[in-house]
């Protein structure tokens, strides 16, 4: 909604007014009123017009009013989603604020979900939105949809804007366990990428990736609402066909010939996914395809998922030294002692196990992964 009426004003600030105004009528008028049947085309047409009465009472905003179309905008679909990101990602901005705005503008995520994502604090990050915009408010940039000959210089940034939406909404930073229609809306994203830029391998290998992602979703939560680690997930439950169509899309990504990030973890995704079992996954390939992938994304985060792999292709005191060896660039990361509690316990060291054990129950914030995390506190508690 916010994209919608950004690129249609051409200002995110007058945006942001006019959808606080929306919404502030919403909640005087709804519960009386009912809910409208389309809730977001209500929204978005009561912000347009709560926009033109902005404009219409000072005299800069009457000069913008007579180059806007009056009608009100459409309501917004999967397809203006797509064009609102694109919109966003303006070189003007930095990779991270464009991602960041983005996520704010065409999906809704609030600042500490976005945070979250980034792994930074949240003032840190609401900083980092006020600057962007402001950025774009100061240099007189335009909200709207580029022109197909400027998407290769967006790209990365939609990319991982879809990254994060699929990630917020597969195991989401608030207090919902999982965003299910969020995770939806970033597998639909992805394909119509895909679908508009056939010629690049890496739209594809996204949408590769969180495919096969979504096709195991049925098996990552229990009835309670509690995680299902991989090696625990009932198999049966997985979307074989989905699967088998997405190492296809990945396939076909590949033989263009340029690999990057995510056709790399869309293979390490599919080594998992296409494995009789836990125990039969190929953790040879799945570490050297780690490898790979820290050679063009060269993140501690990558190294940290490989010393899983590391742990079943040379065992847990190698995988614990590439843990260590990432510390000082994650303490702060829940997922960094989690792992290491894990390979503690593995190595039969179960009081530093559970120190770091409660050192990543205190850095979740996730309801599911906290969930977790405590009752591996108390399995550790218990030996």
């Amino acid at each position: 909604m916010l994209g919608v009426l950004s690129r249609r004003l051409g200002d995110f600030d007058r945006a942001e007014e006019a959808l606080s105004d929306a919404l502030a009528e919403a909640l005087a008028r709804w519960p009386g009123e009912g809910v409208p049947e389309r809730p977001a085309g209500w929204l978005v047409t009561t912000g347009w017009r709560k926009a033109l009465d902005r404009l219409r009472r000072d005299a800069v905003g009457r000069e913008k009013l007579a180059r806007l179309a009056i009608e009100p905008p459409p309501e917004p679909g999967v397809d203006d989603r797509l064009a609102t990101i694109f919109g966003c990602c303006h070189p003007a901005l930095t990779e991270s604020s464009r991602v960041a705005l983005t996520l704010s503008a065409a999906s809704g995520l609030s600042t500490a979900e976005i945070a979250a994502a980034f792994i930074v604090p949240v003032p840190t990050m609401a900083q980092r939105l006020t600057r962007a915009k402001r950025q774009l408010r100061e240099r007189g940039v335009r909200f709207e949809a580029p022109q197909p000959h400027e998407y290769p210089d967006r790209l990365p940034a939609v990319l991982s804007v879809i990254y994060l939406v699929f990630n917020e909404g597969y195991l989401s930073s608030s207090r919902s366990a999982q965003r299910r229609e969020l995770a939806r809306e970033g597998v639909e994203l992805a394909r119509q990428l895909a679908g508009l830029l056939p010629g690049e391998p890496e739209a594809a290998g996204l949408a590769a990736l969180l495919e096969l992602h979504q096709a195991r979703a049925a098996a990552r939560f229990d009835s309670w609402g509690r995680i299902v680690l991989l090696d625990q997930q009932d198999r049966r439950r997985w979307d074989r066909p989905a699967i088998e169509r997405a190492a296809l899309r990945l396939r076909a990504a590949v033989r263009l010939g340029r690999t990057g990030p995510y056709q790399l973890q869309a293979g390490i995704a599919a080594l998992h996914a296409l494995a009789p079992s836990y125990a039969d996954t190929d953790w040879t390939d799945v570490r050297a395809l780690y490898d790979r992938l820290y050679a063009v994304d060269p993140s501690p985060v990558v190294l940290l998922n490989r010393a899983v792999a590391t742990r079943f292709a040379l065992g847990p005191a190698p995988a614990l030294a590439e843990v260590e060896a990432v510390g000082d660039r994650l303490a702060g990361y829940h997922l960094w002692h989690a792992a290491r509690a894990d390979l503690l316990a593995a190595l039969d060291r179960p009081a530093e196990a559970l120190t770091a054990a409660e050192r990543a129950l205190e850095l979740a914030t996730n309801p599911a992964e906290r969930e977790l995390m405590s009752r591996r506190v108390g399995e550790l508690r218990r030996r």
